[in-house]
């Protein structure tokens, strides 16, 4: 064979080939790669926030509640529109009007005692207060009611995300400190296996480091379980699958303790007060006198001239009054009762607001105790790191056995995890104190 003027034989063909080959497949690689990392699935815990507002089954509740309050109104504003009422009545009476005297040369027949009629009547509200009015305005304020505490129940689910994608960024947290672990041991291993092949140190040294490899493996599939567990319920709160490479970014917070609260609480308790308000005028409308205009027209037996007993049509139109201006005091009664109901309503807002300070006074107690603990995890790490370099130095040199090192490499690894675990405790508490004081995020923000 010859390629580019150069003999070769067949063994040095397939080996150019399979070089060829091999540095195609390099080059995809390395084409590809990048791609594939960058397809790993991130979230964080906003759009968890966003997620579970969005696809929570309870968020229905508002599209529904809104499609309500619309139908409501307009079936309330149908009032202003002409109303046309339909009636028939057949009579059989035991008596009929008649004269008690006889006219001369004339005759005049008593009505039927069986009567017949049937009316169509339309009728046009002329004045009625703003009875209709404020109607509507009662609905639509009992809508917003409803719609904010469907706000309520989903921003009360902020807590329930917030400790599960912790625990989830905790655990992949603890899976990376196991990681550098893994390593520092494998090169330690690395070392005890020459120093036992060139006899400076027992093969048993070896198996110990080798012992600890595998609860680190056993430690590895612990976490594991733990995070799929926790995936599988934040996946389902959320309503979006979260594949198990899923990356938790770590969240930022920035306290703000003299923030004014935006509890959507307080929103509600100032739209149901609002809908005691506009009820109470409701009623105030409701004793306004109404008016209305009529148009009536008949066909019946007798008509309106009732000496005359034969089927008629007839008609009539006018306006009609109606006020009633004494109702045993029951518009009082009502409005003192919704009076009461508005109190009810401050009063609850009262224990809301004293709770709320009572659990916000708890957290800044429990993160300045966290932050105490993570100064001492901080000086514990910084000794310990001496004290494993030492001994890894020992170990390297025969001094110590593997038993020894360990104990110092794992005192090291439990330091740093409390101080992973105090951090993310301390996170924790954080958003728990912005969402209890009503500054992180907000529903469909």
């Amino acid at each position: 064979m010859q390629i580019i003027g150069k003999h070769i034989g067949k063994k040095e063909f397939w080996v150019l080939l399979k070089s060829v080959k091999m540095q195609r497949m390099l080059i995809f690689m390395a084409l590809v790669l990048p791609f594939v990392a960058s397809a790993q699935q991130t979230i964080t815990l906003d759009e968890c926030f966003n997620l579970v507002s969005e696809n929570y089954p309870l968020a229905k509740q508002s599209g529904l509640l809104n499609d309500q309050s619309r139908l409501d109104i307009e079936a309330i504003n149908k009032g202003k529109l002409p109303k046309l009422d339909v009636n028939a009545q057949a009579t059989y009476q035991s008596d009929v009007t008649s004269l008690p005297i006889q006219i001369p040369n004339a005759t005049i027949e008593p009505p039927n005692k069986d009567q017949y009629r049937a009316t169509l009547e339309a009728t046009q509200s002329i004045y009625n207060g703003g009875l209709i009015n404020a109607s509507a305005k009662v609905v639509e304020a009992k809508g917003k009611v409803g719609q904010q505490e469907v706000e309520v129940n989903l921003y009360g689910l902020k807590n329930q995300v917030n400790q599960l994608y912790l625990s989830v960024l905790l655990v992949q947290e603890n899976r990376t400190l196991l990681e550098a672990k893994e390593k520092q041991l494998l090169t330690r291993l690395e070392e005890v296996a020459a120093g036992v092949k060139f006899g400076m140190l027992l093969p048993s040294s070896a198996d110990a480091l080798e012992v600890e490899l595998l609860k680190i493996k056993q430690s590895y599939a612990e976490l594991d379980f733990s995070k799929t567990g926790l995936r599988e319920r934040l996946s389902l709160l959320i309503g979006r699958e979260l594949y198990e490479d899923v990356a938790l970014q770590r969240p930022e917070v920035f306290m703000e303790a003299d923030a004014v609260s935006k509890r959507p609480e307080l929103m509600l308790f100032d739209l149901q007060k609002e809908q005691v308000e506009l009820s109470t005028e409701l009623l105030s409308k409701s004793k306004l006198p109404k008016l209305n205009a009529f148009v009536q027209g008949g066909y019946g037996n007798p008509g309106l001239n009732m000496l005359d007993n034969n089927f008629n049509t007839f008609y009539m139109t006018g306006l009609r009054l109606n006020w009633n201006v004494f109702d045993w005091n029951k518009n009082k009664t009502e409005k003192q009762s919704l009076q009461i109901n508005k109190e009810i309503i401050d009063t609850q807002k009262e224990t809301f607001e004293l709770n709320n300070h009572v659990e916000l006074a708890g957290l800044q107690s429990e993160i300045a105790k966290i932050n105490e603990l993570i100064s001492y995890d901080e000086a514990i790490i910084t000794l310990r790191e001496k004290m494993a370099k030492t001994a890894a130095s020992q170990l390297k040199n025969g001094v110590i056995t593997s038993s020894g090192y360990i104990t110092e490499f794992t005192n090291l690894y439990e330091a740093k995890s409390n101080l992973a675990l105090h951090k993310t405790q301390r996170l924790l508490k954080q958003i728990q104190y912005q969402i209890t004081k009503g500054n992180y995020g907000t529903i469909n923000n």
